[in-house]
């Protein structure tokens, strides 16, 4: 089953098969957003169950993202280009924020 429009089976630890996504520019961006949200402490890291901010691997992961906005400019079509402007702007204002409320 390998191929770029089908999804793959992989085993997980437990030993059960899971489904993984296609891989596309756009499931890309989405897993360094959750990525994102879990450095802000704002989602709970799946590989320990906890809910801890790391806001300096937080804004390393916008400013990849910034980056990727950056040097694809011209090269994504409507759906990508929207889908990554408003993460990098949504993050930005969830960063700022968790920021603040680190520093009261």
């Amino acid at each position: 089953m390998s191929g770029e429009n089908k999804q793959e089976k992989n085993q997980s630890a437990g030993g059960e098969q899971m489904t993984l996504p296609e891989i596309s520019f756009s499931t890309f961006i989405l897993s360094l957003n959750s990525s994102a949200l879990v450095h802000l402490g704002l989602e709970t890291d799946p590989s320990t169950g906890e809910q801890t901010s790391n806001l300096s691997l937080a804004k390393q992961t916008i400013d990849i993202l910034a980056m990727l906005e950056e040097k694809t400019s011209g090269n994504l079509n409507d759906d990508e280009r929207r889908l990554l402007t408003n993460i990098v702007y949504e993050l930005r204002l969830m960063y700022v924020k968790q920021k603040q409320g680190a520093s009261s």
